[in-house]
């Protein structure tokens, strides 16, 4: 099954649901994430901007090119959000109060303990894994982009100039690659030259965190984005400056996303069953209404026809009674002018006649 078939898979669905199997979601309870899973700790207080953690982003995932490379750090003149062919960037945040120089940001994927993108998904293309990473199946995507409006972060990004099998791309935390022991740990983290990134057990990263703060107090603001924020997330920042400075929402609170989302979530199964009636039912009423115009247009073609046949008749036999008309009259003019004329010839002749005895 093509999985770009959209009423398809739908009727898939509605199959599954009527059998009693149910769509696939997000689960609803909170956790506070898989025992042992892996994440990132980002410190903005050591990150130089220089776009290392993008170049190696693109070289590991085999994203293409960007059109301005990566030495480039012009780019930082603009504020930049992840698209399908950069799964990471980095944006600089100037003239923040009470700081001297620039402040840089490494913004990807959050890889929440709870993903908004899986809680919308109800074919369970988004996954949680149990080593930390949120993963994407495109083989079961239909393509809603559900993910994308759900996810806080605004992170999942489509790829639109892909005509045929579009997929939704983002960072992955180089899942793959670790799984499979090409890498050891994310290419980002093992590209930043001043180890701006640590990898490892989130336990661990939250308590690498607190120790910056009890060792330089004035260097940190005593909070760990990302330990509670949406429930918590698998990538965890720390700062000098408020976070909304550096372009982090600070109006999420603590709530998991599959809470606000069950109960759209609830109706997954019915939509899926109904929906493809629904369709049906459309195409089927569409279809007669065509059907209905279609026999109205030729009927209207009919009458028009009929009527300008009868108009044409009704001319044609105007003008063949006044052809006939004068006709009559011409052949009456030519008989009383040959009778005149006769008559006129039998007079002189007869005058003639008279003159000569």
């Amino acid at each position: 099954m093509l999985r770009r078939t959209f009423l398809g898979l739908l009727g898939a669905a509605s199959v599954g649901a009527v059998m009693g199997k149910t769509v696939q979601a997000a689960g609803l309870k909170h956790f506070q994430g898989h025992t042992g899973s892996n994440g990132v700790l980002f410190d903005a207080t050591r990150c130089i901007g220089c776009r290392s953690c993008e170049a190696a982003c693109n070289q590991v995932n085999g994203l293409p090119a960007p059109a301005q490379p990566f030495n480039d750090l012009s780019v930082l003149d603009l504020k930049r959000r992840t698209n399908a062919a950069a799964y990471t960037v980095v944006n600089r945040y100037d003239n923040l109060p009470g700081v001297a120089g620039p402040i840089f940001r490494k913004n990807q994927c959050q890889h929440c303990l709870e993903p908004a993108c899986a809680s919308a998904c109800f074919v369970a293309a988004f996954a949680k894994t149990p080593q930390g990473a949120v993963t994407y199946d495109p083989s079961v995507c239909v393509g809603c982009r559900y993910c994308m409006i759900a996810c806080p972060f605004e992170i999942p990004a489509y790829e639109y100039n892909e005509p045929l099998t579009p997929r939704v791309m983002k960072c992955t935390m180089c899942y793959p690659q670790i799984m499979s022991g090409r890498l050891t740990v994310p290419g980002c983290v093992g590209a930043c030259p001043t180890e701006a990134l640590v990898y490892g057990q989130r336990t661990d990263l939250i308590r690498i965190a607190r120790e910056r703060f009890a060792a330089f107090p004035n260097r940190y603001l005593n909070h760990i984005y990302g330990e509670r924020e949406m429930g918590g997330t698998n990538w965890l920042y720390i700062s000098g400056v408020p976070f909304r400075h550096i372009g982090l929402r600070e109006d999420l609170g603590v709530t998991p996303a599959p809470e606000f989302t069950s109960g759209a979530l609830a109706a997954v199964p019915i939509i899926a069953v109904v929906w493809p009636v629904l369709l049906t039912g459309i195409y089927a009423v569409q279809n007669r209404k065509e059907k209905i115009a279609a026999e109205e247009k030729k009927q209207a073609v009919a009458e028009a026809l009929a009527k300008a046949q009868a108009a044409a008749k009704a001319e044609l036999d105007k003008a063949l009674t006044k052809a006939e008309t004068d006709k009559k009259s011409a052949i009456e003019r030519e008989v009383k002018k040959a009778l005149e004329e006769a008559a006129k010839a039998q007079t002189e002749a007869e005058g003639k006649t008279e003159e000569g005895e």
